[in-house]
């Protein structure tokens, strides 16, 4: 055939520079939208065949391959697909695929960083002048039509001739360009493939041509290059999360957790999302062990379309909390090529996010009711996500409330009814709790000796979450262990006529005239001294001094501090009633406030 040119569009001369600058940040998307071309032609000419509106003739197993040769500075993207005639060239890439290129570019270059088109799908074949001075396009179609060669360096021009493929398929090679040869490295190349396109239902290749060649010279083979047959794909085309649960075995899970992630610490579990109706959801949750503190834990939910990676940790998708998880969500039916802004007030995704938490809800629920012993063996690592999520999430918070633990000081697991009613006689609607076993250490010891309870709250995230608890359950007041006496730490009769004494002499020798003293017939005499700083008072002092990290500037108020001697203890008996030595009251007095 004769070859020709013919001309892209007006506006072709500005399209190849504003894909350079504004993806510059994700110039490995060429390797996803290629690589999906390919997958599509394949399964077209599959469903073709199941038609019986096609034959495969060619007998060889169906596959993509990307092919690196440094010394040519060509990257290759062959697939033994559909292909395409002169006609589908005409239409489908300097029309739709070139029309669409502009939509999407219209689209994207107005947003700012912070209003991303989500997974920058769209861009389609065009995306192959990303990193192509030169792009080549060697086609022959199944209907048995001449092979069709189409090339274009980025301006507003392209020749159409004749080509040279011989098989039924479609090969693209770009000419790199200097920006962009990193790509030529193999195993930076194969990276951006592996991210993108792990689980692509058809095999991919990724193969260096010189390497191979010089494989096979070394090993005195008549081939010029490797069969591809003899290279591992780098996909899974039937990932565990596309098949039924009941499939799948729990060393299955694993497995697939370890390579998708490359963590090697076992989830604790896992919940297998999937869904056909009134939307398409498929995943795998994993629950992993997470730190005391979790601020700088950042989890990674994958998200795929048709088993075609996204993007990572998509808030606008998956609820915040859930982020603190690792796993991979596959929703066919996401709007993708739309902004993050976008996607906030979309009903649908709304109905997706409602779905995934209420999955992980129920599989919480169900786990509490009917491995129980596991809940409570998984608590302290699960906790924090559990509260995090009660406080980001109301809905989440409603079905998972009357199943938040709490570990008490005897080293048992109880629900917070389920602690109210123990201690319903010595402090009711009463929680007390702790905040630093070692600081609080003589006040916990206190409780033991008497046989109360109290509940540890020692993550960063329980401050917040005791105010959510607080506002779901008004009649119930946290208080922590170094607040408030119980009753039941108190004997039956106080001897409160030392009191006013005792105050004035310690506010002398601590030069302290704010400061409370109370005097209490505690049971226990094997403590003299402690202080009670006011619930009220601490958390305001821990209020203001978060707003103050934050810049506010709004100043502390002074913690509400009462020491309470205990007139059970000979040191206070001693100070109330024995006529001591001014320096050994002093002496006394300092030492017991230290002690407290």
């Amino acid at each position: 055939m004769m070859s020709r040119q013919g001309t892209l569009s007006i506006h072709s001369e500005n399209i190849f520079p504003i894909i350079k600058k504004w993806l510059y940040s994700d110039h490995d998307i060429f390797t996803r939208e290629l690589i999906s071309n390919g997958c599509d032609a394949i399964l077209k000419f599959k469903k073709l065949c199941d038609l019986g509106e096609a034959t495969d003739t060619l007998n060889e197993a169906f596959k993509v391959t990307v092919t690196l040769n440094k010394t040519n500075k060509t990257l290759v993207f062959s697939d033994n697909g559909i292909g395409m005639t002169e006609e589908e060239i005409e239409k489908y890439i300097t029309q739709i695929a070139f029309s669409g290129a502009e939509e999407f570019l219209e689209k994207y270059k107005d947003k700012m960083s912070d209003d991303q088109i989500i997974g920058h799908f769209g861009l389609g074949f065009y995306s192959a002048f990303m990193v192509g001075s030169v792009v080549e396009i060697d086609t022959l179609s199944y209907k048995g039509n001449e092979a069709i060669k189409w090339t274009c360096d980025g301006g507003t021009t392209y020749e159409i001739s004749e080509g040279t493929r011989t098989t039924r398929g479609t090969t693209i090679t770009l000419h790199v360009n200097e920006e962009s040869e990193t790509f030529l490295n193999f195993y930076t190349l194969r990276e951006a493939v592996e991210k993108y396109c792990s689980f692509m239902p058809i095999p991919i290749y990724v193969i260096d041509e010189e390497a191979e060649a010089k494989k096979a010279a070394e090993s005195d083979e008549t081939k010029d290059i490797e069969s591809p047959s003899a290279i591992a794909p780098i996909n899974d085309v039937s990932p565990l999360y596309t098949k039924n649960p009941s499939e799948c075995t729990d060393e299955e899970y694993k497995d697939f957790y370890r390579s998708t992630f490359h963590d090697f610490n076992e989830p604790l579990f896992w919940i297998h999302l999937n869904m056909d109706y009134p939307f398409r959801l498929k995943g795998i949750l994993y629950f992993p062990k997470l730190s005391h503190e979790f601020e700088t834990v950042e989890g990674r939910i994958k998200l795929y379309n048709n088993q075609v990676f996204v993007a990572e940790n998509i808030k606008e998708v998956i609820p915040e909390f859930l982020l603190l998880l690792k796993g991979l969500i596959d929703c066919p039916d996401l709007p993708l090529n739309v902004s993050r802004s976008l996607l906030q007030n979309d009903g649908f995704v709304t109905k997706i996010a409602d779905y995934i938490t209420k999955k992980v809800a129920d599989k919480l629920i169900s786990l509490s009711k009917k491995e129980n012993e596991s809940y409570k063996k998984f608590w302290d690592d699960i906790a924090p996500f559990i509260k995090y999520g009660c406080l980001k999430e109301s809905k989440f918070n409603d079905k998972m409330k009357d199943y938040v633990l709490f570990k008490t000081t005897d080293d048992t697991y109880l629900t917070l009814s389920e602690y109210l009613e123990k201690v319903a006689e010595t402090n009711k609607n009463k929680v007390f709790y702790i905040t630093d076993k070692e600081q609080q250490s003589q006040y916990i010891k206190l409780f033991k000796e008497n046989d109360l309870l109290a509940v540890y709250l020692e993550h960063s995230i329980d401050a917040p979450f005791i105010s959510l608890l607080e506002r779901d359950h008004h009649d119930v007041k946290f208080t922590r262990i170094d607040s408030d006496i119980s009753s039941a730490l108190k004997g039956e009769t106080t001897d409160k006529s030392q009191e006013e004494k005792l105050s004035t002499l310690f506010k002398e020798t601590l030069n302290n005239d704010k400061l409370k003293v109370s005097v209490e017939n505690l049971k226990s005499t094997g403590i003299a001294s402690m202080l009670l700083i006011s619930e009220e008072s601490r958390r305001m002092q821990e209020m203001m001094k978060m707003y103050n990290m934050q810049g506010m500037n709004m100043g502390l108020p002074e913690e509400e501090v009462t020491l309470v001697l205990n007139q059970n203890h000979p040191l206070i008996d001693a100070l109330a009633h024995r006529d001591l030595e001014a320096d050994t009251k002093k002496l006394l007095c300092t030492h017991l406030y230290d002690l407290a």
